[in-house]
């Protein structure tokens, strides 16, 4: 162990993310600040130091406990960072919003139209080569 460790190796060390481009894209687009700050991938990492996550519209709040560059299991990773009360309650919100929502699919009553739906719909007759009289 280290006393410091580059932020997208210790965002998939712990989990956050499945590969370490994926975290450092996501540094890249600024939705990853530490100590309230925008960061770059190659940011160190200090213990203690706040790191703010925006997955989604969804933002976690982290507060680093060890750093790590190796991956392990969800057990070991959940040990490296402690989230904030403030971030839990928002995560359990977010997560019953979503429960209490209806299904998209619901809304929809008839689903694709058919073949037969899309001629009534375009009212017009383009085979009738005739001429009116």
């Amino acid at each position: 162990m280290s006393d410091k460790l580059r932020l997208d190796k210790w965002l998939w060390a712990a989990r956050f993310y499945k590969t370490r481009s994926l975290a450092a894209d996501d540094i890249d687009k600024g939705r990853v600040q530490v100590n309230e700050i925008v960061a770059k991938p190659s940011r160190e990492l200090k213990i203690g130091d706040r790191i703010d996550l925006r997955q989604g519209t969804l933002v976690r709040t982290v507060i680093v406990k060890t750093l790590s560059s190796v991956r392990g299991g969800a057990p070991v990773a959940q040990t490296m960072y402690e989230e904030t009360p403030d971030s839990i309650a928002r995560r359990e919100r977010h997560a019953e919003e979503r429960r209490t929502q209806p299904d998209p699919a619901l809304a929809i009553d008839q689903g694709r139209p058919t073949k037969r739906d899309r001629r009534q719909l375009a009212d017009w007759n383009r085979w009738s080569a005739g001429v009116d009289d």
